[in-house]
């Protein structure tokens, strides 16, 4: 048995799309939230749940770095998918019928340009799979989805214009979550490790924990911070860096970033996606 792999969304989003690119072979199951895929793994009831973290036009997911830590899964893979924006329509609905657009708020703007030219009004949805499958229920033929290829497919929709993002290398980073590490395995295209951590409260304490990563030679592919607890004095950094902790110059980085910091929590060590480079 294949297993089944979670995502937060309808059947038809781009969440959807990505667990059909990277997990073919296993069974995609909707979840309401982040939450609600997280906790399928953690009972078993899903084998990996896959989670978008950012996406090269709008920037990070709202809220799910600080997700991630707290989840007691762990980062098994990457992967990077392509987020072609379509006009969906209803069966025999011409372009030229279309008055009005529904999708989720961030994909409405990234696509300013094509709405604009053709003069059709953005109407904020839920989501792009439930704005597709809303379209469908409707059966308004002046009412048009912005969605994938595979919520056309899904819900019985026409495609009416193809691939109308304003950025033609719009890509979401999603990633691939597991009960279980996998330390073990070695990626062509290299390998990635996930962290997070706290620095001690002393001076320039960033500053020093960062050093073992610029003289070990150890690039650091993201760094960001957010707050926790509510607290302005309690922060958490998340970090991607290039390379295995078995590495020796990434095993010298992290035994110096340990001194500087009061936590140090590994989220995954995972293949690097061949379309990162």
């Amino acid at each position: 048995m294949a297993g089944r792999i979670a995502f937060q969304g309808e059947l038809g989003a781009y969440s959807h799309q990505a667990c059909r690119q990277a997990r073919p072979e296993m069974e995609a199951v909707p979840c309401r939230t982040f939450e609600d895929a997280i906790e399928l793994v953690r009972k078993g009831d899903c084998t990996l749940a896959m989670l978008p973290v950012e996406n090269s036009t709008y920037g990070r997911v709202a809220d799910i770095h600080s997700l991630l830590p707290e989840s007691g899964l762990h980062i098994i893979d990457e992967a990077f998918v392509r987020v072609h924006i379509n006009l969906l329509g209803v069966p025999g609905t011409k372009l030229s019928q279309i008055t009005d657009a529904m999708s989720h708020t961030v994909l409405l703007g990234q696509c300013r340009n094509f709405l604009r030219e053709h003069q059709i009004r953005a109407v904020t949805g839920a989501d792009t799979a439930g704005s597709a499958l809303h379209v469908a229920e409707t059966k308004n033929p002046a009412l048009g989805a912005l969605a994938s290829e595979l919520a056309g497919e899904i819900y019985g929709l026409d495609v009416l214009a193809r691939h109308i993002e304003d950025l033609k290398n719009n890509t979401t980073r999603f990633l691939v979550m597991s009960r279980e590490p996998d330390l073990t395995r070695r990626g062509s295209a290299g390998m990635m490790t996930t962290l997070t951590f706290r620095v001690r409260n002393i001076p320039a304490a960033l500053y020093k924990a960062m050093g073992g990563f610029a003289t070990n030679g150890v690039n650091m592919t993201k760094l960001e911070s957010y707050m926790i607890g509510g607290s302005f004095n309690a922060t958490q950094f998340y970090a991607d860096i290039e390379g295995h902790p078995d590495d020796h110059n990434v095993k010298l980085a992290l035994e110096e970033l340990a001194y500087f910091t009061t936590s140090l929590s590994l989220l995954g060590v995972y293949p690097a996606d061949a379309r990162r480079h």
